[in-house]
């Protein structure tokens, strides 16, 4: 996933609903294994995430995952071909594995968390990121089958993964050994994975991020003023301005794609960015609260143990040991 990864064990999945259903799909299995191999190949000696030739596309090895990880999930085809993952975002978890793939059409403060990987079989699985200009010229295309109506609805879904997909993504691996080819066939296949994102399951959800006016795309740009101003008091009436809503709609709506309140999310924005502060040596965390814009040290203090599960003093050191171990 697309996870700027701070560890952090302090949270737990105790509470999610149970895991989506895993019946095996036998026209599969032999992709699937294909994945596995190639996976395995490429990131063979590695652990965690690998930058591959294809722009915007990675491969995760985990065989050591530890505890949930917090992070910002931003637009992406996230896919596992061996082990397990669950995401949290606000209250809502989300679970995937090899039947299944999650997407992520807007920036999203998340936790999430490795839950079956081991030296032997290691956790193996590749993100691709999602690029809205191209989302937009292929919903434009005339020949694209339209899609039922969808409103505002969560910025993050798991659905099934079917033969087509998994084809798609195979021969985008594939190109990894042939370098020379990817210039030319990589944005064909990308194009090909898009189109079947859209046309799968939950896919009216990915359209909206593009379809110009939709309150989908008007909360994007909502996100992306607190993102650009996440350090400055919140001003919900001067966003809803701006992304042309009323403020009850903005807050209805927001809600609805990212499973929080404007305030929330900005929260999670000041304190994550906070901890990476003080976890690269930047600053200590009277200087990181002052910086996120937090004008209490003692407020700063509880919201961080409260998303962290510990002080940020306390917090940072056993970050520093467990990297250490």
């Amino acid at each position: 996933m697309a996870l700027n990864e701070t560890a952090d064990s302090a949270n737990d999945f105790s509470h999610v609903p149970n895991d989506p259903p895993r019946t095996p799909d036998p026209s599969l299995d032999g992709a699937r294994l294909d994945l596995v191999a190639l996976l395995d190949r490429f990131t063979i000696g590695c652990e965690g995430t690998i930058e591959t030739p294809v722009p915007g596309f990675y491969l995760h090895r985990v065989m050591n995952p530890g505890g949930p990880k917090h992070g910002i999930q931003t637009p992406a085809l996230a896919l596992i071909a061996q082990g397990s993952k669950r995401v949290m975002v606000g209250d809502d978890v989300y679970v995937y594995d090899p039947l299944h793939y999650l997407v992520s059409s807007v920036d999203l403060p998340v936790m999430g968390q490795v839950t079956v990987a081991s030296e032997t079989e290691p956790y193996l699985g590749l993100r691709l990121d999602l690029d809205v200009e191209a989302i937009t010229e292929l919903i434009r295309d005339e020949k694209l089958p339209p899609a039922t109506h969808s409103d505002a609805a969560r910025g993050l879904y798991v659905n099934r993964l079917g033969a087509p997909m998994l084809d798609a993504v195979l021969r985008l691996l594939r190109l990894i050994d042939t370098p020379e080819d990817i210039p030319i066939l990589a944005p064909l296949v990308k194009r090909e994975i898009l189109y079947r994102l859209l046309m799968n399951g939950p896919g009216a959800r990915l359209r909206q991020i593009a379809l110009t006016d939709s309150q989908t795309q008007r909360i994007a740009k909502a996100i992306l003023l607190l993102r650009q101003n996440f350090d400055q008091p919140l001003r919900v009436e001067a966003i809803a301005r701006d992304v042309h809503m009323s403020v009850s709609s903005l807050h209805h709506h927001f809600k609805a794609v990212t499973a929080m309140s404007p305030l929330q999310y900005q929260k999670q924005l000041r304190l994550q960015e906070a901890r990476r502060l003080m976890l690269l040596d930047i600053a200590d965390a009277a200087t990181a609260a002052h910086r996120v814009g937090y004008e209490s040290a003692s407020q700063f203090s509880r919201e961080y143990s409260r998303l962290f599960g510990a002080p940020p003093l306390r917090d940072t050191r056993r970050w520093r040991e467990e990297a250490g171990a």
